[in-house]
C-alpha cells in the first residue's frame, strides 16, 4: 500500500491570504491599530476568523505582516556599489516607515511586542531573520569589489541602518527629507568601507 505525500488539509489559498493582508492594512489605515480587529478584518476579507488564526497567532502578528514586510520581500539591491545598494535599501525602509498604515500601526505593535517575548521572537525568526539574510548579498558583493571587509557584523549594520531610520520617522515623526536615505547610507557607508 502506497502512502500519498499530500499535504492533509485543505491547501493555501494565496487569494484568501493576499485578502486578509490587503483588510489589515486598509483597517489599520483607517481606523487605526486599537480599534482594529481580528473579527474586522475576516468580515473584509471575506473569510472567517479561523481562516485568520490558521496563519496567524494573533492582531499582532498578522499587522506586522501586512505592513512591514513588503520590503522584506523584495530582492537586494544590485545598484554596482555599497553606497547605492545601502541607499536603495534605506530608501525603501523610508517609503515603508512613512506610509500611513505603518504610522497607525507602529505604536500598537511595539506596546504587543513589548508585552509578548514570544510574539517577538516569533517576528524576529519568521519575518526579520530570513529578511536579513536575503540582504547578505549586498555586502558580499562589497567585499568582492574591494569596498568593505568580509568581518562587517552585518547583523549590526542593518539593524543600525533600520534603528535610524525607526528613530528618525517613527519615534521623532520627522518627514524625510529627499536627501535622508543618501545621507544614512553615507554615515554608515563610511563606517564600514575597507581602509
Amino acid at each position: 500500500m502506497m502512502l500519498s505525500s499530500a499535504p492533509r488539509g485543505r491547501p493555501r489559498d494565496n487569494r484568501a491570504h493576499q485578502a486578509i493582508l490587503t483588510a489589515a492594512t486598509e483597517l489599520v489605515t483607517e481606523l487605526g491599530y486599537a480599534a482594529t480587529s481580528i473579527g474586522a478584518v475576516a468580515a473584509r476579507a471575506g473569510v472567517g476568523k479561523d481562516t485568520i488564526y490558521r496563519r496567524w497567532s494573533g492582531k499582532a502578528e498578522l499587522v506586522y505582516e501586512a505592513v512591514f514586510t513588503e520590503t522584506e520581500a523584495t530582492p537586494a539591491p544590485d545598484t554596482g556599489t555599497l553606497a547605492g545598494d545601502l541607499t536603495a535599501l534605506l530608501e525603501a525602509l523610508i517609503q515603508e516607515f512613512t506610509a500611513p498604515a505603518a504610522a497607525a500601526a507602529l505604536p500598537g505593535l511595539l506596546a504587543d511586542f513589548a508585552a509578548n517575548p514570544g510574539l517577538r521572537a516569533r517576528i524576529r525568526s519568521e519575518f526579520l531573520a530570513p529578511a536579513k539574510s536575503g540582504l547578505v548579498t549586498v555586502f558580499e558583493r562589497a567585499v568582492q569589489r574591494g569596498e568593505t571587509d568580509p568581518n562587517v557584523p552585518v547583523d549590526l549594520v542593518l539593524d543600525t541602518l533600520a534603528g535610524a531610520v525607526f528613530f528618525h520617522v517613527g519615534l521623532v515623526g520627522e518627514q524625510p527629507g529627499p536627501q535622508l536615505a543618501a545621507q544614512l547610507a553615507a554615515v554608515a557607508g563610511r563606517g564600514i568601507e575597507t581602509r
